[in-house]
């Protein structure tokens, strides 16, 4: 049996569970698109925690949560005529084709930038006003701020070079300095959005995911901060009763842990 035989007969087995489920188990029957939607979010995160923390074994299990959603879906759908999984599939196998002219048709591209940059432009074809459109009013401020930097990006919109980027940082800083020392609460608050909107930019110029950078240093502030726990009941102190100089020391250590 083929890897693409057993691959199909794996996800049909998830299907004819699914209908099971659907029919059988009283949570199950009761699940509509609204209620799936905020659990189907806490998998996708899941899912990335699992991705920074790099356990492939839990990225297995986090993937499977997010395809049975996704079949969950699909079968809800079903029920109302409005769709099932095949129209799930064949609608974006359809788009991927559409948007790869230069895998399944005759447009010829030099890089990535020129793929991000078609694909961009054929969105635009297909109807929607604007690049924008397609950002998730929903996103984190971080994520969509970096998903807005990207898709205005492949249309040209975009700084040439990365130190250019980094004087924006500087001048924004800057600027953010001014206002602080003005005291105006309101203007202190624009410009500090100003500042974390140049540094996801940045971030991006750097070739770097921002959420997932920030991720990575507040789970590395978390266990630090943790060893500095367990060493002041090492101590039988509470952290309230230890100064800054001797935390500090705890926390070097940590660092060099």
């Amino acid at each position: 049996m083929s890897d693409k035989t057993q691959q199909l007969k794996a996800f049909e087995r998830l299907l004819i569970i699914m209908d099971e489920l659907r029919e059988q188990c009283p949570w199950d029957k009761k699940q509509t698109l609204q209620s799936l939607r905020h659990l189907t979010i806490e998998e996708v995160y899941e899912l990335g925690d699992a991705i920074l923390d790099n356990d492939l074994d839990e990225v297995k299990k986090e993937l499977g949560d997010v395809l049975l959603h996704i079949v969950f879906y699909s079968k809800i759908g079903s029920e109302t005529k409005a769709f099932d999984i095949a129209d799930v599939c064949h609608s974006i196998c359809d788009k991927l084709i559409e948007r790869h002219p230069h895998i399944y048709g005759n447009v010829t591209v030099s890089d990535e930038e020129e793929v991000k940059r078609n694909w961009e432009q054929l969105k635009l074809k297909e109807g929607k006003k604007s690049v924008l459109e397609g950002v998730p009013k929903s996103l984190p401020a971080m994520v969509k701020a970096n998903r807005i930097q990207d898709k205005v990006a492949g249309v040209g919109f975009d700084w040439e070079q990365p130190y250019q980027v980094l004087a924006k940082v500087v001048e924004e800083l800057g600027e953010l300095e001014d206002e602080v020392n003005a005291g105006d609460m309101d203007k202190i608050e624009n410009e500090f959005g100003d500042v974390l909107f140049s540094m996801i930019n940045f971030a991006r110029f750097l070739k770097i995911d921002p959420e997932s950078a920030l991720e990575r240093t507040n789970k590395k502030f978390i266990k630090r901060f943790q060893y500095l726990e367990q060493k002041s009941k090492d101590l039988d102190k509470s952290l309230s009763e230890m100064t800054l100089a001797e935390m500090d020391v705890f926390w070097e250590e940590a660092k060099k842990m």
